[in-house]
């Protein structure tokens, strides 16, 4: 365990996953965003594939057991990737980023719902305080007293149901990790939203010009590279430590929101994003504090412990 090579490839990956939405937005007047899925899935597969052989996993890293589990999991993480990236052509990028953070609150509720996991009061009452900056970022979107722009309003629904769909894709996750090794999952996601992406041809692809096409390419390079950048990190250091710095990608999108597209986050958006992120660290801080316990629990049982 090396904390500090974790939280160091954790930032990596946070900053690599902005560098590519950014792509993706810019890109998203020319392209419809099923044409984007496949991009960015395509061109992740073969830098899974190289990773794999140079770290000699190539044979076993992609045996399943359960093959239907990956079409599940890869068809709700094709749909959020999807809705995410329709919403990053309507909206501006740090809104995009603060309302996705909904996603690790999310899950808390689908995991007590569909994995019978245990939330009590103190977890319950981070998701309540989440959700609450959730709604403040939407609200500027979403009111009926000001005269908001309606494909601002539906960008907002699309990112919102973005994250409803991640946090389900995370509860398959929680569910595969027990029988599947993590660059199975990697690897079979991309395959998965690859072939599900070419579903959206008959709604009309679009020949992309040169540099929209090099942007494409490099997100999906770039999306590759991230992903294999934060299954490292935590190789190296506990989630619970690296868990936080996910929150960095807040400033990564202000400043790359600001630079690229001249985008300057709103009261709501700043204020609203606060709220969320306090709440995913309560809940990270509470996950670390019931891991311990149950580590104690165990020891406890264990002769000689």
């Amino acid at each position: 365990m090396n904390p500090l090579r974790g939280i160091l490839l954790k930032v990596a990956s946070v900053t690599v996953f902005v560098a590519m939405a950014s792509l993706i937005k810019a890109s998203a007047a020319e392209v419809p965003p099923g044409e984007a899925v496949f991009f960015r899935s395509a061109f992740a597969i073969p830098v899974i594939l190289i990773w794999l052989g140079t770290t000699g996993h190539l044979h076993d890293g992609l045996k399943t057991a359960q093959p239907m589990a990956h079409v599940w999991r890869g068809l709700v993480g094709t749909c959020a990737m999807g809705l995410g990236f329709a919403g990053l052509g309507l909206l501006p990028l740090p809104e995009v980023t603060a309302i996705g953070y909904a996603a690790p609150l999310l899950v808390v509720v689908l995991a007590a719902m569909f994995l019978g996991e245990q939330v009590r009061i103190y977890r319950l009452s981070a998701v309540v305080v989440g959700l609450v900056g959730v709604l403040i970022v939407l609200s500027p979107r979403v009111t009926v007293l000001e005269d908001t722009d309606v494909s601002e309003t539906l960008g907002a629904v699309l990112v919102l149901g973005s994250a409803v769909f991640a946090a389900l894709a995370q509860v398959f996750v929680r569910k595969l990790v027990q029988i599947e090794s993590t660059s199975a999952i990697v690897f079979y996601f991309s395959v998965s939203a690859t072939c599900l992406s070419l579903l959206t041809l008959p709604y009309g692809w679009a020949l992309p010009s040169g540099t929209v096409l090099a942007m494409l390419i490099m997100a999906g390079l770039l999306g590759g590279i991230g992903q294999i950048l934060l299954t490292s990190a935590y190789r190296h250091a506990d989630v619970s430590v690296i868990a936080p710095f996910e929150y960095a990608s807040m400033l990564l999108a202000i400043g790359s929101g600001f630079v690229f597209f001249g985008e300057i986050p709103t009261l709501p958006t700043l204020v609203g994003g606060l709220l969320i992120i306090l709440a995913g660290v309560i809940i990270i801080y509470r996950e670390r504090q019931l891991g311990l316990e149950r580590d104690r629990q165990r020891r406890a049982m264990t002769p000689g412990g």
